[in-house]
């Protein structure tokens, strides 16, 4: 059994450009990853809107990422939904940097609450005593219950599941870590408060060296999310467990166990200092001991990351003792 700390860490990124496969080799693939010993360190299969095209949609659950204008995802979903797929989650971009996040937030969020106004009628329909083709045993609209296996999701910096789990789908805001930053989480934390299923996502990598945040900035990020209690996915740029250099383009990488270590001392009420020291760790030794200790806890405020290869972060936990290798 994958312990609690990791569940769900990791979203299979493998169709996001460049990737070589196409979307019905990339769900074979997600298939053997999500029934093998690991499978409870997988989370979502990440499919870009725009690959869906001639081939058929796989009938399966996948979080779609909206590489697309996101007033043109609530047509892309439906979609996807009458082809069969399970929709559990939409990843889109409210902005390009140093641009105003809230408009395409705005957008996002009046997504995010149509959604819920139809989980909930979905849900009334579906009670004990209904009948017809929306009762108990079917789910309409392509929308499925908890598909988590039993698997604990992240919890909330205070222990509490959010409003996420509630709706039939969740919605995450890539929101700039840039200007605007700060208002944009006000926005996302209010509309949480009003039950809405939204959360907000940040890039932490590029191709330019100012794609990649400081150990500071970042930190202050997580920090900032803690505060609005809210959870949050990270993108690009975490290809190891710690924190490295690339050779090849000098660009200096975030670590996703810095990352995990980080928010465990986020939740605990670290200050951005803290946390800062625990992203800035360029060795394991300082931060396998507190994952180790928190293995069995569900974990705090990060949500997860996508990984071309899901198989390289879980390699990389079992060299450093933090996961068994298949033998618990």
């Amino acid at each position: 059994m994958m312990p609690p700390l990791y569940a769900g860490l990791v979203d299979d990124a493998s169709l996001l450009p460049p990737s070589p496969i196409g979307l019905a080799e990339a769900a074979a693939k997600h298939r053997e990853h999500t029934t093998a010993w690991y499978s409870g360190l997988i989370g979502a299969l990440l499919i870009p809107a725009s690959a869906v095209g001639a081939e058929p949609v796989p009938r399966l659950a996948a979080a779609l990422v909206g590489d697309i204008p996101v007033g043109a995802l609530p047509a892309m979903v439906e979609k996807l939904r009458a082809a069969g797929m399970v929709v559990e989650q939409v990843e889109a971009a409210v902005a390009r940097r140093g641009e105003d996040p809230q408009p395409g937030l705005a957008t996002l969020r009046s997504f995010a609450a149509t959604e819920t106004a139809g989980a909930a009628a979905i849900g009334a329909r579906s009670e004990p005593g209904t009948s017809g083709e929306n009762g108990p045993d079917r789910v309409a609209g392509g929308r499925a219950p908890d598909l988590t296996n039993g698997e604990p999701g992240p919890r909330r910096a205070g222990g509490e599941p959010g409003p996420d789990r509630a709706s039939g789908l969740r919605v995450w805001a890539e929101i700039p870590l840039s200007w605007g930053l700060l208002g944009a989480l006000d926005a996302v934390a209010e509309a949480r408060r009003e039950g809405l299923p939204l959360a907000p996502k940040f890039r932490v990598g590029g191709l330019a060296a100012e794609l990649f945040p400081t150990p500071v900035e970042l930190a202050a990020v997580i920090c900032a999310c803690r505060d609005r209690d809210l959870p949050f996915k990270l993108a690009a740029g975490l290809r190891h467990a710690t924190r490295h250099t690339d050779p090849e383009t000098g660009f200096t990488h975030h670590g996703f166990l810095n990352v995990l270590v980080a928010t465990l001392l986020a939740a605990d009420g670290g200050e951005v200092a803290e946390v800062a020291e625990a992203l800035a760790a360029t060795h394991p030794v300082p931060l396998v001991e507190p994952a180790r200790s928190h293995r069995d806890d569900a974990r705090p405020l990060f949500a997860g990351f996508g990984a071309a290869n899901v198989v390289e972060p879980l390699t990389e936990l079992v060299r450093l003792g933090l996961v068994s290798g298949g033998y618990e």
